[in-house]
């Protein structure tokens, strides 16, 4: 990335003398604000771009949307531009980064935008003719603020999560359904106060195989909690390494997707102990760590302040430009001096790596895990959204393959099509070089120019630097037409093609499924799930319900925010 453009310092100029300091460690977090304004960075940053850019438009009137509880993002859009050639693909590059725009996701075909409605022309200005013709508007600025409102609770669903609910105890109670499309908890997207207390609920309820760990503590003081489950041998005098599979979500804050499909299949898994043989054979054979979301300041930000924030919640040296990018910050190679000088790009990530908070905790814990506690991990699902893809290392760069491509490449394969076979949409297979870039010419293929720095991403550092040969960032629904506000009844869908595809991925892995296998096995594998479906209607759990019965008021004690 260029040197500090003359736009930055002028931003700079004007906001540093009127920001005020923000506390590095706000705990408890401040109650939940309506801002009916952008950031002041923001408007600032738009009000000069207009002025240098834009040609003359005439205003128009806007959609009245004071109604909607989260006006935060008033008259922004979504456009998507198709690319076909090296050309287009850098000018939009330059010019996303010169006007500071939210990047929400690329692909080798397309390219999503979101900007503010009246920056379109001066976005414009600064391509060729030829993209003049390639775009389209996936999201007005109306349909935008209604999809963001869209995602956040139902007042019905808070209605039966209140204590004084007549279905209070029998949404939660010691019965509880293990099918989870059932369950109320997988209606609606949850805030950290109802998922935290919801993971102590199910390691209270199912001791036998679950318990509650914990990776580290945020920037601004949270912790950051995980599911372990599985059930270890008895009297075993010398245990080996015990095989283990980390599942994680959030690590972009936004993407909502991530997390609630890591409770699901976290839930599948633990209730279908004891009742489903796939599942019980899979949580003896190996532990599942369920991390729901990494970046628990930037998650808890999504639901209070802003529902589309990317990084963690960490101070810059722009004190109005928060936040860095947790999935750039690891240590294998790091290229974050593309974005040194710009701590407002949605991909900063910082002067050094592991500066980020979150990232440095998650992978102490990770090396701590294996050099002490006989963790030896064998596999690696990170879920994202959107655009339904299934990468694999590395990231950095598309000009180093990795010792076992092959392999990477036909689990991949093999996890896309189950995921088609559950679900019915296609999961595209690919390096994720290619899932960071857009046309350069590399042989016979041409690979687009990168729109984000791929280096010190996570995927990669936990394939090379912990040498886990079977690592995998899914991104989950959709391909853009809600993007990161996917609907809440995607969540069952969704859940259901992941768990298929984590239960095909641990039998691989364990040596159950040979690489090789044939789509009708692949349907054949589903079998035993649906057979043993019809038998877990509910689950009976011994045992000190009435113990944790705060808890459980815990867990409903939440309104709309």
């Amino acid at each position: 990335m260029r040197a500090p453009s003359l736009l930055l310092v002028a931003v700079s100029t004007l906001l540093a003398p009127t920001v005020l300091a923000v506390p590095s460690y706000p705990q408890p977090p401040p109650p939940p604000q309506q801002p009916s304004h952008r950031p002041a960075w923001r408007s600032v940053t738009d009000a000069i771009v207009r002025n240098i850019w834009s040609p003359p438009v005439q205003s128009r009137p806007e959609p009245a949307i004071s109604a909607l509880p989260h006006p935060k993002h008033s008259g922004d859009v979504v456009v998507r531009f198709n690319i076909s050639n090296s050309q287009d693909a850098t000018s939009l590059a330059d010019a996303a980064d010169t006007l500071f725009l939210d990047l929400w996701e690329y692909t080798d075909d397309w390219v999503d935008i979101r900007l503010q409605g009246d920056l379109l022309p001066s976005l414009l200005g600064l391509l060729p003719s030829s993209l003049h013709r390639a775009h389209s508007l996936l999201m007005d600025d109306f349909s935008l603020q209604h999809a963001i409102s869209d995602t956040y609770p139902s007042s019905r669903s808070a209605r039966l999560l209140q204590p004084n609910s007549p279905t209070h105890h029998s949404a939660f109670g010691p019965k509880l359904g293990t099918s989870s499309s059932e369950n109320i908890f997988f209606n609606d997207y949850q805030p950290l106060s109802v998922i935290q207390p919801w993971m102590r609920l199910m390691a209270s309820l199912f001791t036998t195989h679950v318990r509650i760990i914990n990776i580290g503590t945020t920037y601004e003081g949270r912790d950051i909690p995980a599911m372990r489950i599985g059930v270890h041998p008895t009297n075993n005098d010398s245990p080996t390494r015990r095989k283990t599979i980390l599942i994680t979500g959030g690590l972009h804050a936004r993407e909502w997707i991530s997390t609630s499909t890591v409770n699901y299949i976290a839930y599948s898994l633990i209730t279908g102990y004891g009742k489903n043989h796939v599942i019980t054979t899979l949580l003896e054979e190996f532990d599942w760590v369920f991390v729901p979301t990494i970046n628990p300041d930037g998650y808890a930000y999504t639901w209070e302040t802003d529902r589309l924030w990317r990084k963690n919640r960490q101070q810059t040296s722009l004190r109005f430009c928060r936040g860095l990018d947790l999935d750039r910050s690891f240590s294998f190679k790091w290229d974050g001096a593309n974005t040194r000088s710009n701590p407002c790009s949605e991909s900063f990530s910082g002067s050094a790596p592991f500066e980020a908070v979150e990232s440095k905790r998650l992978a102490d814990w990770a090396r701590n895990e294996t050099d002490n506690n006989n963790v030896d991990f064998v596999g690696l699902l990170d879920l994202h959204s959107y655009s339904q893809q299934i990468l694999y290392p590395y990231s950095y760069t598309c000009d180093q393959s990795p010792p076992n491509l092959e392999n990477l490449q036909e689990v991949a394969a093999g996890l896309s099509k189950v995921m088609r076979l559950s679900g019915g949409r296609y999961y595209q297979s690919a390096p994720a070089c290619e899932g960071n870039v857009g046309l350069v010419s590399t042989g016979d293929r041409q690979v687009f120019p990168r729109f984000e720095t791929g280096g010190g991403s996570f995927l990669d550092w936990f394939y090379h630097d912990l040498k886990v040969k079977y690592t995998y960032q899914v991104k989950l629904r959709d391909r853009g037409t809600y993007g990161f506000l996917l609907p809440r009844d995607h969540i069952v869908p969704t859940g259901k093609e992941v768990l298929d595809a984590v239960i095909y991925f641990g039998k691989l892995l364990s040596g159950q499924l040979d690489l090789t296998a044939t789509e009708e096995e692949q349907v054949e594998l589903k079998q035993p799930l649906q057979q043993d479906e019809e038998n877990m209607t509910s689950i009976d759990v011994d045992g000190e319900v009435e113990d944790d019965e705060n808890v459980m008021v815990e867990l409903r004690r939440r309104s709309r925010i």
